[in-house]
């Protein structure tokens, strides 16, 4: 029961600093033309500005308190409550534009909490076999890897809202992968196997990936509809940790009687409002690109 609970506590902990990063990322360039989301002109605009360097912090720090929250706690726990990003990331975003958050939010940023709220207090996972080969281990990456490469190369080719699903695609597997490979790594340091942690191949694989996902993440913000790619990245990244839980490390749920009937109700109100915050705080972005954009020009 206490492992449940510093699960959950570090993962909202890592909610509120992805929120953070999220959203000063997002502000970082809002001045950089859509059709250079995904170009040298992106990269070189975030490394030279100090407010993505600030918002980058605070999302290695969610990071780390993501990774504490999976030493404590299994993947079906703990990556559906890192969706609790949008409540943190809705007032924040509001009180940096100088505007209100309207009543259609709050309500759903309630039947958000409230889905949560059910999730956590039923979900009861029971541990996979995290020890898994270096083998397995290398091959569900490539396949991953693949998929997200397959992703890039079709966006490149696509315009507005194709260009952005197709790189939030890359976005949620890159990070629901990076997910799967810190569960496999902390769980070796909670089991006191330090030195099999810092010489796995998927120690090295986290920070490779998680660093290509990051930069994904942010050509994924401007390359289109916000309304569209901020819903696929946040709703595909905790799908894609849970199959790979489920299917590669063997976790999965104890639950009895009417639990699945509630816990399926609290997935799908979760999947909404999600979609539904995610789109309206990408409409606003999208507006206030426009504006800078009309200024610049």
């Amino acid at each position: 029961m206490l492992g449940h609970g510093l699960a959950v506590f570090f993962a909202l902990l890592a909610a509120i600093f992805a929120a953070v990063g999220i959203v000063v990322r997002q502000r970082a360039t809002l001045d950089v033309p859509a059709e250079k989301g995904v170009s040298t002109v992106m990269l070189m605009t975030l490394l030279r500005r100090k407010l993505w360097w600030a918002g980058t912090g605070a999302a290695v720090a969610g990071y780390a308190f993501q990774a504490l929250a999976l030493g404590y706690g299994s993947l079906l726990l703990v990556q559906p409550v890192l969706v609790s990003a949008l409540l943190f990331a809705l007032p924040l975003s509001a009180r940096l534009a100088g505007r209100r958050v309207t009543r259609g939010e709050w309500l759903w940023a309630l039947v958000l909490t409230a889905a949560l709220t059910v999730f956590v207090a039923l979900a009861k996972a029971t541990a996979g076999d995290y020890d898994i080969p270096v083998t397995l281990t290398v091959l569900v990456v490539a396949v991953s890897v693949a998929v997200v490469l397959a992703s890039v190369a079709l966006a490149v080719r696509s315009t507005d809202w194709r260009r952005a699903v197709l790189l939030a695609v890359g976005v949620g597997v890159l990070f629901g992968l990076v997910a799967v490979l810190t569960k496999i790594v902390m769980h070796m340091v909670t089991e006191g196997h330090f030195v099999s942690a810092l010489t796995t191949p998927a120690l090295y694989l986290v920070l490779i990936l998680g660093v290509a996902a990051t930069l994904l993440q942010q050509s994924a913000f401007h390359a289109g509809s916000l309304q569209t790619s901020v819903p696929t990245m946040l709703v595909l990244e905790p799908v894609i940790a849970v199959v790979l839980g489920a299917i590669v490390l063997g976790e999965h749920m104890q639950i009895t009687g009417v639990e699945p009937v509630a816990l399926t109700a609290a997935a799908f109100a979760m999947v909404a409002a999600t979609v539904a915050l995610g789109r309206q705080e990408g409409a606003y972005e999208e507006k206030l690109e426009a504006e800078m954009a009309q200024r610049t020009s």
